[in-house]
């Protein structure tokens, strides 16, 4: 039965991965009269639940057996928590719906996040959850003692869904938590709570973090237990001085409401940032001495470590391309660095450190001689070896088998657009890719903390994904957890042609990375309207041969309408291709990448003569956004169309850590700030534009869009305009946002980048 499973896996993965690499010679299905319109796409059906997939979790590797537990839908819209065994694949329930019920209540509580404490004795229940910035990180707490089905509330007197992060004690019988920008530990016997401090206020923070250190650092929960659980280390923000930025909202009560936010823009002061160490019974804060202004350094990677306690962490500076690895006395107070790190333009950061060994050996992903190389740092700080071959990018750490002296990690030394696993002896020996050789694609991996099963996600541009716990290092799979059937019947139904992966060279022998979408009848003799999707900052890529969901879908329906769709990653993209390529950006953040963007554009128009020179668009979101704007401003007779959501117009308008990371302070790059911000470009605009914000956006401000719109009138430039009120970032709040945003961009395409010349 088992071996059966295994196969059948395997079967289905490997299917629809040969669909995905088939160049369009296989048959499309045949079609009833009744099904002639299920092969077509629109705004619609994207939005439909046809075309939505199926996501796992969350789940827990469980400390005390084998294998992970997950949420799993029980009757109705109830939950239940299972149990899946690493050896045959089959669940058991460990949790069922009944336990989930509140005393005096009838139905049971709606899971967000579960953990359970070594030995599964207790579950700590993470429910009623809010939103705070990107995530939901505010909520309410339960426990329940699983050996008698007790479930009680957590926080005390807290006020409803305030409170954050809570984490078992390491032996069980303890939560730590936050709210209301103050520590509390609470006994989970007696349910006696003990605040741990008391500073908190609207200026200081302690154990979350501010707007910028969570957006920019991914940093969220901001303390951690000692292994002994005698103490709580913890991350101190101040945010006096820091200015605010008021979001306003107009339309839930009959006056505006304001929403300030403690939001330092590039140049302007930052929160100062302690680390402190508390007893877990209360008492007074020891705080590390850090030498420096701690409002022009950042504080990150904190963690506990053992054989003696000690407190790591990473001191950066202000421009990002210094780094020092410190331990922290927790009794003394007392710091000294183990490692340091720099780069002459910033340096890539990760606020996780893995060790090897009883904490003996650090390892430290450095670039110093042109790429991404995994080290190791002695705990002394005295020896630092690279273990990791020269000549190709470890993207990132997956995990570290201490047993078998292995480490797991992320790279694709021959295709940038791809992502497999590696693991590596400590010593550097024995290489290997794990991701077995005919799975191809985007993989990506969540390792079980002994390193002898992931949960591994497997998807191309052509094929959804595929959820599967699988064993390691061979990478045998013991259940598929989430096969997206369905929604991989309806994509193969659709009327289409495989993408198209290329290089395109744009002089001096750089090649750029590029996809294109060709419309299903395509044919060479004719002229298409070809539509650009831009990212183009360090952040991220857009050429990947991964599932892009429905921005995709979208893409791949403009293509059944005639359009070509392309994207080119230029220079500066978080791609692995080394050092030179990534960096290559620093303080030309919109002038290179614009002028990358054109070039590979330019070259495509010349080698591809279907592609019509005279109806170009460029569309994109954020940092593509800001890339559109400074396409068609900066070569107004090359795009036609543009499309900017949610864009930064004006570089000075964004945040510290990000903006400084990749530009410098302002007053150190004032051609770069200047000749980088589109709205300094606007009156170079000849052609069609879309602006489209949401006016609740955190993230980047609608004050961007507004500067904007002053600028184009003023030249006397005309354009559209769409602001989504209250909406954050994504533009995704409010019954039937997102498929009115992307209706509205097709309509606007239509209008503005006709699909036929006769149009």
């Amino acid at each position: 039965m088992r071996n059966k499973l295994i196969i059948q896996a395997w079967a289905y993965v490997l299917g629809v991965s040969i669909l995905a690499s088939n160049n369009g010679t296989a048959e499309q299905p045949q079609k009833s009269q009744k099904d002639v319109d299920s092969n077509q796409l629109t705004v619609e059906r994207i939005f439909s639940p046809s075309f939505k997939g199926d996501k796992f979790g969350p789940f827990q590797w469980l400390p005390w057996r084998p294998g992970l537990a997950s949420l799993e839908k029980s009757e109705g819209d109830a939950q239940q928590i299972v149990w899946h065994d690493p050896e045959t694949g089959e669940e058991e329930i460990l949790v069922s719906a009944d336990q989930l019920i509140p005393h005096g209540e009838d139905s049971p509580l709606k899971i967000d996040n579960f953990q359970f404490s070594d030995g599964g004795l207790r579950l700590l229940i993470y429910t009623n959850s809010k939103r705070v910035w990107r995530k939901k990180t505010r909520g309410d707490y339960w426990v329940l003692d699983t050996t008698i089905s007790e479930l009680k509330q957590l926080g005390g007197d807290v006020k409803p869904a305030s409170m954050m992060f809570a984490t078992f004690s390491p032996d069980g019988t303890r939560v730590c938590y936050a709210s209301a920008n103050n520590l509390y530990v609470q006994n989970l016997r007696n349910l006696e709570v003990i605040q741990l401090t008391k500073d908190g206020c609207s200026n200081i923070i302690n154990g979350s973090f501010d707007w910028v250190y969570e957006e920019e650092f991914r940093l969220r929960k901001g303390f951690r237990w000692s292994p002994d659980g005698n103490s709580i280390a913890y991350w101190q923000l101040n945010t006096e001085g820091v200015r605010e930025f008021n979001l306003i909202n107009n339309t839930d009560s009959l006056y505006p409401k304001l929403k300030p936010i403690k939001y330092p823009k590039a140049g302007d002061q930052n929160s100062a940032c302690h680390i402190g160490v508390v007893g877990s019974g209360g008492g007074v804060t020891k705080w590390l001495q850090v030498q420096g202004d701690p409002r022009n350094h950042y504080l990150t990677g904190m963690d506990w470590i053992e054989h003696p306690q000690e407190v790591i962490f990473q001191q950066l500076n202000r421009l990002q391309n210094s780094v020092k690895v410190m331990l922290g006395n927790p009794m003394t107070g007392e710091s000294k660095r183990i490692h340091a790190d720099s780069d002459d333009a910033w340096l890539d950061v990760r606020s996780e450190l893995e060790w090897m060994g009883k904490n003996e050996r650090l390892l430290w992903l450095s670039e110093k001689d042109g790429w991404r190389r995994i080290n190791v740092v002695t705990r002394s700080g005295e020896k630092v070896t690279g273990i990791t071959p020269a000549g190709f990018d470890v993207i990132d750490i997956k995990g570290v088998d201490n047993q078998n002296d292995y480490i797991y990690f992320m790279a694709s030394p021959d295709d940038p657009k791809r992502r497999y696993l590696y693991r590596i002896k400590g010593d550097g020996s024995e290489m290997a890719r794990v991701t077995p050789g005919y799975v191809s694609g985007m993989n990506s991996y969540n390792i079980s903390p002994d390193c002898s099963l992931a949960v591994h996600t497997f998807s191309t541009f052509d094929t959804p994904p595929v959820i599967a716990l699988i064993k390691l290092p061979s990478h045998e799979v013991v259940k598929v957890l989430r096969d997206n059937a369905n929604l991989t019947d309806q994509f193969k139904l659709l009327a289409r042609r495989p993408v198209e992966f290329f290089r395109i060279n744009i002089g001096g022998d750089v090649l750029l990375d590029g996809w294109s979408l060709t419309p299903p009848d395509f044919d060479k003799s004719k002229k298409y309207p070809v539509m650009v999707y831009v990212y183009g900052e360090p952040a991220g890529q857009t050429v990947m041969d991964r599932w892009g969901g429905r921005t995709m879908l979208w893409h791949l329906m403009l293509a059944q309408q005639g359009y070509v769709v392309m994207s080119f990653d230029n220079r500066g993209t978080s791609a692995p291709r080394g050092r030179e390529w990534r960096k290559s950006i620093y303080r030309q953040v919109g002038i290179l990448a614009s002028k990358d963007q054109a070039a590979a554009l330019s070259g495509v128009l010349k080698e591809r003569p279907y592609l019509d020179p005279d109806r170009v668009g460029v569309w994109g979101w954020s940092g593509g956004g800001s890339m559109s704007l400074n396409g068609i401003f900066r070569y107004p007779d090359l795009y036609k169309t543009a499309i900017a959501v949610a864009f930064i117009s004006n570089q000075r308008y964004y945040d510290t850590i990000y903006q400084e990371r990749y530009m410098a302070l302002p007053k150190q790059n004032v051609d770069g700030y200047r000749e980088g911000s589109p709205i300094n470009h606007a009156h170079r605009l000849k052609g069609d534009l879309l602006l489209i914000y949401g006016t609740g956006d955190d993230n980047c401000h609608y004050q961007n869009c507004e500067a904007l719109v002053n600028k184009l009138i003023s030249h006397n430039k005309h354009f559209s305009m769409m602001a989504y009120p209250n909406r954050t970032h994504g533009i995704s709040e409010g019954k039937n946002t997102k498929q009115h945003l992307y209706g509205l961009m097709t309509e606007f395409l239509y209008r503005t980048l006709p699909r036929t010349i006769s149009e």
